[in-house]
């Protein structure tokens, strides 16, 4: 059986499910190196602002090893928060056919693609994009040293089409690279939870025939929760109700503009669990982000398996794939309030239920974004090594 060495910083709940999975169907043989050390199971999380530890097992169902990382400032955070002196003679052990790098930025995974290059099959997973691309010579400068790093490897699994887009001007060819969808756990999020999303709703004080509009991830500038709920505030749409999920820097500004809008909610931070009834809750999803550095948003994907109607911006990876206009949701241009009051106002004018058939073709588009056809992807690239 041909063996496969993963290497990735710490377990995350959109790609420990593909391990497991991977390891289940025995059609290759894997076995991941975590190179974060035994500290990435639990680690703080700057953008919520607190320690996070998910509710679902993401060590279950596979091989795995710890790497020990000497880093002085060990994390994911910073290039230098990864170094694992044994991490090559740990996977030469091993002795795999294959190794796939979860991301090239830290000193080990970049000194992993050198080290292999031309000695067993290098596969690449990253998610950068060329949304946040301005062009001039800081681009250009850029774009020649990405060439050389992915010089590296052999093949690159991408995630959709802007990522796509992105090897392509990095330098690899069509035939390098293979398309292995960003996904989420589709099952988990879509299986009925409606007794609990009611009991939200009426906890939060939404009545079933008003709207709810959601809002759920960090509380940061490249999210741009700000915009949404101005333009939340200035739209006054009656019997429309938005909610705020999460937590974060600007969680006090949040409130504080809130405070005397009845129809805006807070939540904290909810766990991997929980999750699907705050989706389930919703009648419309929106991620208004403006960047840099919003290369996919999973939370689109969540939403979607939850068949809600999706409002994102332009600046989120996942709209060129998952976001078909006026079919299951809307785009509008990031930073433009008056583009986004326009959009939301358009949704929100829409009746209940016009918003679940736009939420039900999310359900449908998102059945093809699956950890099958990932770990699908996987096993034929490796296979055919």
């Amino acid at each position: 059986m041909k063996k496969l060495a993963v290497v990735i910083t710490h377990p995350i709940q959109y790609y420990a499910p593909v391990f497991k999975l991977l390891h289940e169907r025995r059609q290759i043989a894997v076995r991941v190196f975590y190179t974060w050390g035994e500290g990435g199971a639990e680690k703080f999380d700057p953008g919520f602002g607190k320690n996070i530890r998910w509710d679902i097992p993401l060590l279950e169902g596979y091989p795995y090893e710890w790497v020990k990382n000497i880093s002085a400032d060990p994390g994911s955070h910073h290039s230098k928060g990864i170094d694992n002196p044994d991490l090559i003679s740990r996977i030469n052990t091993w002795q795999p056919d294959t190794i796939l790098v979860y991301g090239w930025f830290y000193k080990s995974h970049l000194k992993i693609l050198k080290y292999f290059k031309g000695k067993v099959s290098v596969i690449f997973r990253g998610d950068s994009t060329l949304l946040d691309d301005t062009g001039g010579v800081k681009s250009l400068l850029r774009s020649l040293f990405l060439r050389r790093v992915y010089a590296n490897i052999d093949y690159a699994l991408y995630t959709g089409s802007n990522n796509k887009a992105y090897f392509k001007k990095c330098g690899l060819n069509e035939t390098q690279l293979f398309f292995a969808p960003h996904a989420i756990d589709n099952d988990r999020f879509a299986a009925d939870r409606t007794n609990e999303a009611a009991a939200l709703r009426y906890q939060l004080g939404v009545a079933e025939d008003e709207k709810l509009l959601l809002f759920a991830g960090k509380f940061e500038s490249k999210k741009d929760p700000l915009l949404l709920l101005e333009a939340f505030i200035d739209v006054k749409q009656p019997g429309t109700h938005l909610l705020l999920a999460g937590n974060g820097i600007l969680e006090t500004e949040l409130k504080t503009k809130a405070s005397r809008h009845k129809s805006v909610h807070f939540i904290d931070f909810q766990n991997q669990h929980h999750m699907p009834v705050v989706y389930q809750a919703c009648d419309i999803f929106c991620l208004p982000s403006k960047g840099p550095g919003e290369t996919w948003g999973l939370a689109v994907n969540e939403a979607m398996a939850c068949s809600k109607t999706i409002l994102i911006s332009n600046k989120v990876g996942a709209g060129t794939d998952l976001v078909k206009d006026y079919k299951n949701g809307l785009i509008f241009n990031a930073g433009d309030l008056t583009d986004l009051k326009s959009k939301l106002k358009t949704l929100l004018l829409y009746n209940k239920t016009a918003l679940f058939t736009m939420g039900q073709q999310s359900g449908e588009i998102i059945k093809g974004w699956s950890f099958g056809k990932q770990v699908e992807a996987i096993e034929q690239l490796v296979l055919s090594q």
